[in-house]
C-alpha cells in the first residue's frame, strides 16, 4: 500500500508496536528517541529507496522506544508484517532481496559504530555527507549533530571551515 506523508507526520511514536515493513520511495525520515534528559538523539535517517524501521519492536513485537517521522513530503511503500512474511515464504528472490538488506544493514551498524567511538568530528562530518549527500542541507542542524554525537556549535564549526577551503 502506498502511502503519503507530510513532513513533520509521524509513522511510528514511542510506546507502539512497529508492524509494518516501509519503503521509503520519496522523501526523508528520520528513526530517533530521548534520553532520560529529554535529549533528542537521531540515530538514523532514512532516504530514498532505503527502508526505515525499529527492527527490535518489529522482531518482538514489543512497544517502541523509538519514533520515526518523515522530515520532508514523503511517500512509502507499507507492507503489515504478516505481508510481508508471505511474500518473503512464496517469493524466493524477495526473500533473497531481504537477507542482503538485513545484512548491510548490520554491516552499516558496525561501521557507524566504530565511527562514533573512533572518528574525529571532522571525520564524521566527511562521512555523512558521503553517506546522505541529500540530507545534510535538508534537515535540521541540530538533528545533523546529534547522529553525528556532536554538539551544533562544533557542527557549525566544522562546515564553516570546510566552506573556507573551497
Amino acid at each position: 500500500m502506498e502511502r503519503k506523508l507530510r513532513k513533520w507526520q509521524s509513522i511510528l511514536h514511542e510506546g507502539e508496536v512497529w508492524k509494518i515493513t516501509c519503503f521509503i520511495t520519496t522523501g526523508c525520515f528520520r528513526l530517533y528517541r530521548f534520553s532520560a534528559d529529554g535529549t533528542d538523539h537521531t540515530l538514523r535517517f532514512g532516504v530514498e529507496n532505503w527502508w526505515i524501521s525499529d527492527q527490535e519492536s518489529y522482531n518482538h513485537e514489543k512497544p517502541s522506544e523509538y519514533n520515526i517521522e518523515a522530515l520532508t513530503a514523503s511517500t512509502v511503500i507499507i507492507w503489515t508484517k504478516e505481508k510481508w512474511e508471505e511474500l518473503r515464504e512464496t517469493i524466493p528472490a524477495v526473500k533473497i532481496f531481504n537477507e542482503k538488506l538485513l545484512a548491510r544493514g548490520y554491516e552499516t551498524s558496525q561501521q557507524r559504530i566504530f565511527s562514533l567511538i573512533s572518528n574525529s568530528a571532522e571525520e564524521k562530518y566527511l562521512e555523512f555527507q558521503k553517506t546522505y549527500p541529500k540530507v545534510f542541507n535538508s534537515v535540521p542542524l541540530h538533528m545533523v549533530a546529534s547522529y553525528l554525537g556532536i554538539s551544533r556549535e562544533t557542527l557549525s564549526r566544522i562546515r564553516k571551515d570546510f566552506t573556507r577551503r573551497d
